[in-house]
């Protein structure tokens, strides 16, 4: 069988895109017909389109919009690679920067020119996403002088701002409704940690706590085994407390979320592109998706940890405070790519705390535009 797809490099990952009538309606049929078509389970993919590592084994399904006022359905899907299941529980915001280009080249949103905007309803999360390109002679413009870490070479900017984005999947900014606890783990004791729900639910941990630095290479962190293991007891644990899988299944059933990222004060460290200056960043953070480092930092990550840094008591504020005082609206990430910066803006409403601005810039590029053939079995 052949399918339509597009193959796009939006921000730091490179997803699969589909429109949603190509694919089987029955759910199990299409997640089947999808992990044929990436070739999972197998560590390699190599029978599919899958890149055998999380950034780019993820997959975008896009239809009519289902919510007032919004212009497109987006559902987003973290493919497995070694374990045949797709997570949908959260969102990717680097996959979200491509999906206004691929909606405007499949005929489903109206070019305008020059700004084309489009408001995305992200099924997973049910909120919504404003999205901004360039385009010319109606088609998506990719380039331009806009960088960022992780990706090489230049693109235009992609806007993206995740409206409402608190309480994305456990529907509380504050999962627990504190800002820090302290959780007894089966082999790791007591950590203090900080959970926080804004674009996707995160568990926040000292980097200290693990006996770490905090701005450990690529190599040191993602090729550290008992690390990452450890990472992952932290998430499972925090998955049961947010609700969202029982801590004995949640590395299978739900791999993508919560995710957990380990943070620690600014400082200089190497990147693969050159050095990152203690001046540059506000804070250090290193996360994980899929049991794997994340190479760069996901684009919801930004968002959480930018909210985390805003909200007094949190991990992430006791950081941020010390080297931001004064409170700008933008937050610096240092990630193991380079860096990442995130607007936000947090009121507190009748007695509770609204992220009401999340933004930040992406660039995307379309890479392939054709079929995936799989087995008609």
């Amino acid at each position: 069988m052949r399918i339509p797809c597009a193959i796009y490099r939006g921000g730091t990952s490179k997803p699969v895109f589909f429109l949603a009538k190509d694919l089987p309606e029955d759910r199990n049929k299409r997640d089947r017909f999808v992990l044929e078509a990436f070739g999972s389970p197998d560590p390699r993919q190599i029978d599919g389109l899958g890149g055998a590592d999380p950034l780019t084994s993820k997959v975008a399904y896009i239809g009519p919009p289902s919510m007032p006022e919004t212009d497109i359905d987006y559902t987003f899907g973290y493919v497995g690679i070694t374990s045949p299941v797709i997570d949908y529980t959260g969102n990717c915001g680097n996959t979200s920067a491509a999906v206004g280009p691929f909606a405007l080249l499949r005929g489903l949103i109206k070019a305008v020119e020059p700004m084309t905007k489009v408001r995305i309803h992200n099924t997973n999360t049910k909120k919504v996403i404003v999205a901004e390109f360039a385009v010319k002679n109606g088609e998506f413009v990719a380039e331009g002088d806009f960088r960022i870490d992780g990706v090489p070479g230049t693109g235009s900017k992609i806007l993206l701002d995740f409206i409402d984005s608190g309480g994305s999947v456990t529907g509380k900014l504050l999962p627990t409704g504190k800002v820090r606890e302290e959780i007894k783990f089966p082999t790791l004791g007591a950590l203090e940690v900080s959970m926080v729900d804004a674009a996707n639910p995160f568990v926040f941990v000292r980097a200290s706590d693990l006996g770490l630095r905090g701005n450990e290479t690529i190599d040191e962190f993602g090729g550290n085994e008992s690390l990452l293991k450890k990472c992952e007891e932290i998430r499972s644990v925090v998955a049961e407390i947010m609700g969202i899988a029982k801590k004995e299944e949640a590395t299978r059933v739900s791999p993508g979320v919560p995710k957990i990222a380990v943070v620690a004060p600014p400082d200089s460290y190497a990147t693969p592109k050159g050095q990152v200056d203690v001046s540059e960043i506000d804070i250090i953070a290193r996360m994980t998706a899929l049991q794997k480092l994340h190479k760069a930092y996901a684009v919801t990550g930004a968002v959480c940890l930018g909210a985390a840094a805003k909200i007094e008591g949190t991990i992430v504020n006791e950081i941020y405070r010390r080297v931001q005082p004064d409170k700008p609206a933008a937050v610096r990430v240092g990630h193991p790519s380079g860096t990442l910066q995130v607007e936000i803006e947090i009121v507190k409403r009748n007695g509770r705390l609204e992220l009401t601005k999340a933004a930040l810039a992406r660039t995307a590029r379309l890479l392939m535009d054709g079929y995936v053939y799989v087995r008609n079995s």
